[in-house]
């Protein structure tokens, strides 16, 4: 299945620290030789301080003890450079450690920098230190520290360039540490810099939302809210388009997140028209799936997809995470994602048909008789199917579904209403932009 594997297009937009977890799940699936993942992870590694990492894999690649005398060399560089930041950063950092010196610190950014300088003669250079030190130290591998003193330099910098870029290191290193509570308010923070109107340029923002888009993935997939969430940002008119024009591989996430959904149903008909749209840019057997139950109601071929789909999740990074308990390994999202799947082919089978043999059904489900029976019966009590069994027959019988014009006036009501509320957004963004020129 390494034909459908999305790491080539997902590395460009992540911090090559985040490609690793990438290469660790690849290497495990053994969806590449182990020979090639070995030398991806050496190459990103040579522009990272992770310098005895490199040398690890080195030894294992070429199956010796000798290691090249450049990575010695770089080995020696590192340290020499890290003590040397360290020393820089020392009096800032000494400041940082006394609970008692940061209760002299105010919200005043300006204030705390003027204190700062005139009680313990830390300046601009200082500050500047702690945020190189906080770097190498992410370059390292020192997650924890880096976003420790990310976290403090933040607290102090007044450049909002330097105060952006220490947020994504921030995220970052709570992605790598797998704090996904501390990751997921990182990420709103940033979502929230990103969507402002004073942001630098339009181009600058449409590449940051590309990259918070990737680097989501990490956390939403590992949260339990997290489907909901991602239908929330990727669903947005703006982060939407941005997909569609940049980022169509990202279809496949929201369409996982949509089939498991079971809360998100009405932005669901919408997000088909978008499947539909976009088969041409991107597909993938997910997103074939749903244009063969919502677009061709082609149920044979859906049934088809779905195998294709298990493959897809079971070889994907964010899809396919494996769960141990008592001693049993399992995929949690698979799991989930093909009973769903299979409630949309039943569902929809169901909306066009009047009457079903549960033969049909058995079959289209692969199961037994009297599971399918009871299968469909859970399903008509917990669904809006107008429907009952004929067990005499054998038979579905679907009752008409007579449309309630009411509902259907207050849906698009809402939906009209929602549209122009964007509309206007729009309108006005534009406007003060220009205001501002």
């Amino acid at each position: 299945m390494a034909q459908y594997d999305l790491t080539p297009r997902i590395a460009p937009n992540l911090d090559r620290h985040l490609v690793f977890p990438l290469l660790e799940f690849l290497q495990e699936r053994q969806l590449y030789p182990d020979e090639e993942i070995l030398n991806s992870k050496i190459e990103l590694l040579s522009k990272t301080n992770m310098v005895d990492y490199a040398m690890d894999i080195h030894k294992s690649l070429y199956h010796t003890e000798d290691v090249p005398q450049d990575m010695v060399e770089r080995r020696a560089e590192v340290v020499a450079r890290l003590k040397s930041l360290e020393e820089a950063a020392l009096p800032l950092v000494t400041f940082l450690q006394n609970p008692n010196s940061v209760q002299e610190l105010r919200a005043d950014k300006h204030y705390n920098l003027q204190m700062l300088n005139d009680r313990y003669q830390i300046g601009p250079q200082q500050i500047e230190a702690l945020y190189q030190y906080a770097k190498f130290q992410f370059e390292c591998g020192n997650y924890s520290g880096a976003a420790d003193y990310l976290y403090q330099y933040r607290a102090l910098c007044t450049n909002s360039e330097r105060s952006l870029s220490a947020l994504w290191g921030k995220l970052a290193a709570e992605i790598l540490m797998q704090n996904w509570d501390a990751a997921l308010e990182e990420l709103n923070r940033l979502k929230e810099i990103i969507n402002s109107k004073n942001f630098a340029s339009p181009l600058n923002q449409l590449q940051s939302r590309i990259w918070l888009m990737h680097w989501t993935l990490f956390i939403f997939f590992n949260n339990d809210n997290g489907r909901t969430q991602i239908i929330d940002l990727f669903n947005e008119d703006k982060y939407l388009n941005t997909i569609q024009t940049s980022a169509p591989h990202l279809l496949r996430y929201l369409s996982t997140a949509f089939i498991v959904n079971k809360r998100r149903r009405t932005q669901f008909k919408e997000f088909i028209k978008v499947i539909q749209q976009e088969q041409h840019s991107y597909k993938d057997p997910i997103t074939e799936f749903l244009a063969c139950v919502f677009v061709n109601y082609d149920f044979d071929g859906a049934q088809k997809k779905m195998k294709e789909c298990e493959e897809v999740i079971l070889s994907d990074p964010f899809l396919g995470k494996r769960v141990e308990e008592r001693g049993i390994s399992t995929v949690p999202f698979r799991d989930e994602f093909l009973e769903n799947a299979r409630l949309f082919i039943f569902e929809t089978y169901c909306r066009i048909h009047r009457r079903i043999e549960m033969g049909v059904v058995v079959e289209k489900l692969n199961l037994d008789h009297e599971e399918a029976e009871r299968w469909v019966v859970s399903l008509i009590r917990g669904s809006k199917l107008d429907a009952k069994i004929d067990l005499d027959s054998g038979t579905i019988l679907m009752e008409p579904n007579h449309p309630n014009v009411y509902e259907q006036l207050i849906d698009h009501t809402k939906t009209l209403s929602g549209r122009t509320y964007k509309l206007v957004s729009q309108v006005m963004e534009h406007a003060q932009t220009l205001a501002t020129r």
